[in-house]
């Protein structure tokens, strides 16, 4: 499994080819915020894992266990950011909140925040009457 440091890589490098195509450590140290020596090591320790395959300065591409765990991770984001936005979180906290969270949490309790979403989503009532309720909370 992988640490929460290499899932942070990982869909970021994940994220990153689905946008450009490709991820250059110079994309991936602008995006995660870090000098390209960090994302060089962490690349070559992905490698070893086999989550990507990686050639000194020819780039890299994600092995097919790096993108299944890489699709698995943006999911996982993208729900919780679902998650936030439905429960009320305000948008510009709703990004931090989510890195926040999103190692700390279960499989299992990402797949039930993901049958609360769609439980909400398939009724506009529901998110109404919670809206209801936190109204009254605040008052």
């Amino acid at each position: 499994m992988p640490t929460p440091s290499m899932e942070d890589y990982i869909e970021q490098i994940y994220m990153l080819i689905e946008d450009k195509g490709y991820a250059r450590v110079s994309d991936i140290a602008e995006a995660l915020s870090v000098h390209p020596s960090s994302v060089t090591k962490m690349v070559q320790k992905l490698d070893k894992d086999e989550y990507l395959i990686y050639e000194k300065y020819r780039g890299l591409v994600l092995t097919t266990k790096g993108k299944k765990i890489g699709k698995r991770l943006v999911f996982r984001h993208d729900l919780l950011e679902q998650f936030m936005k439905l429960i009320g979180v305000d948008d510009d906290k709703i990004y931090n909140d989510v890195e926040g969270i999103e190692h700390h949490l279960s499989w299992n309790a990402i797949d039930r925040i993901g049958d609360l979403v769609q439980y909400f989503e398939e009724d506009n009532s529901r998110i109404t009457e919670l809206r209801d309720v936190q109204k009254r909370n605040e008052e």
